[in-house]
């Protein structure tokens, strides 16, 4: 969803829990990369997951985006990527 105000595009935030698929031993890879897709600078993507998910750091910030990581309990783990640029 786009929100506009006075005209200008508002960032749209997207939010992902993939605890659940991860339980079922489903790969939530190209669930996440289908997600992001359509972000554009200054849109939020949020992911939740039931550890902190190192491998997808590299990959999320060669697409461009910065991230900040919050435990939220023992097998939570959330995190915030912003898209860059524009």
């Amino acid at each position: 969803m786009i929100v506009k105000k006075e005209g200008k595009r508002m960032g749209v935030t997207i939010e992902l829990d993939v605890r659940e698929d991860l339980r079922q031993k489903r790969e939530p890879f190209e669930k996440i990369m289908n997600a992001i897709k359509p972000l554009q600078p200054g849109d939020t993507f949020i992911l939740h997951a039931p550890f902190k998910p190192l491998p997808l750091f590299p990959i999320m910030k060669a697409k461009g985006f910065a991230y900040e990581v919050e435990q939220i309990e023992k097998k939570h783990w959330k995190v915030t990527f912003v898209k860059q640029g524009g």
